[in-house]
């Protein structure tokens, strides 16, 4: 590859990413309906005398991330590990490259970029695992919220008959995932075994023995981080939402959004464009449950989407100038 090539890929890239990160962002926020009444609450909470909710949860967003990097890093073990500032930056970029593929999937391209050549390939599917661990979590949670929901919904079912209906489907959906999921999770070797059969696999194989590398105690802290990370979540929520007039009780709280973070898991997005929107809807779908202000709603759901996704994500974008794709032997 001539060199002039590998400038344009090594630092043009990165700001390319940036403004097109930038422009997505615009589009997103301008699409929304309310998001300049949203964006009204959002600059009252900045000033106002809550305010401090809204700077802790922006404290706890590199919290947030900063388990996820620990869970990336222990996940690494089985091919030479990484340190944990490069794991960090690895989850930033990763949250870049997410923006521009459905269901995130660019966030195994973002993550490979920090992982030393020979090992990038073998690091997709300990990625995954981390993926799974997480995903494990918010469906045993949600599982319970949804058991949650359907309590409260027992006293006023005409009310809410068919959020009823649907909350029964996706209890009866996620009951067989999560025993499914379950078994995978704890049962590496034998979804090895499995996709050893499938012929376009096969000469991936030995990138995929690393995995049985992964022992029950080395699962089992991996699904106690993502729980940790799960509960930073829900902090967040529970910080926000009173400076939108959102007043939930703590089981309202914990039930409530573990449906949310379960429908937001399940459920297929393309890129930024469609993820607010989605949250948004299903947070409104979810919590009118015990609350009708539905602007309360989406402003707090619109601040922690900005905290969590998309400062890291336009870090990740500036981080990408820091990284050569390609270096001189």
């Amino acid at each position: 590859m001539k060199t002039n090539i590998k400038i344009i890929l090594n630092y043009v890239v990165g700001p390319l990413v940036f403004l097109l990160l930038s422009w997505f962002i615009c589009l997103q926020v301008t699409h929304q309906p309310n998001w300049k009444a949203s964006l009204d609450h959002i600059r009252q909470a900045v000033t106002g005398p809550l305010s401090w909710r809204l700077w802790l949860a922006v404290a706890l967003m590199p919290v947030n991330w900063g388990i996820e990097a620990r869970k990336w890093q222990l996940a690494l073990r089985p091919i030479g590990g990484i340190v944990y500032v490069n794991a960090f930056k690895a989850v930033l970029t990763g949250t870049t490259m997410a923006s521009f593929t459905p269901n995130r999937m660019g966030e195994y391209v973002g993550r490979l970029l920090y992982v030393r050549p020979g090992h990038r390939i073998e690091s997709i599917s300990l990625t995954i695992v981390c993926s799974m661990a997480q995903l494990l979590v918010t469906m045993i949670l949600g599982f319970a919220g949804i058991l949650y929901l359907r309590g409260a919904l027992s006293g006023h079912t005409v009310a809410h008959q068919n959020t009823s209906l649907w909350l029964n489907a996706l209890l009866s959906l996620v009951g067989v995932l999560l025993v499914s999921l379950t078994i995978i999770y704890f049962r590496l070797s034998w979804l090895l075994r499995i996709l050893g059969r499938v012929s376009i696999l096969t000469k991936y194989q030995a990138y995929l023995k690393v995995l049985q590398n992964f022992d029950a105690t080395l699962l089992l802290r991996i699904l106690f981080l993502s729980f940790g990370r799960y509960l930073v979540f829900i902090v967040q929520y529970g910080l926000v939402f009173p400076l939108f007039w959102v007043i939930l009780t703590a089981g309202e709280l914990w039930g409530g959004m573990s449906v949310v973070f379960l429908v937001m898991a399940i459920m297929p997005t393309f890129t930024f464009l469609t993820e607010l929107g989605l949250r948004w809807e299903t947070s409104i779908q979810v919590l009118e449950i015990f609350s009708t202000n539905t602007i309360g709603i989406f402003a707090a759901s619109f601040a922690i989407w900005l905290i969590n996704l998309i400062i890291p994500a336009l870090i990740g974008s500036l981080l990408m100038l820091s990284i050569k794709l390609f270096r001189n032997k």
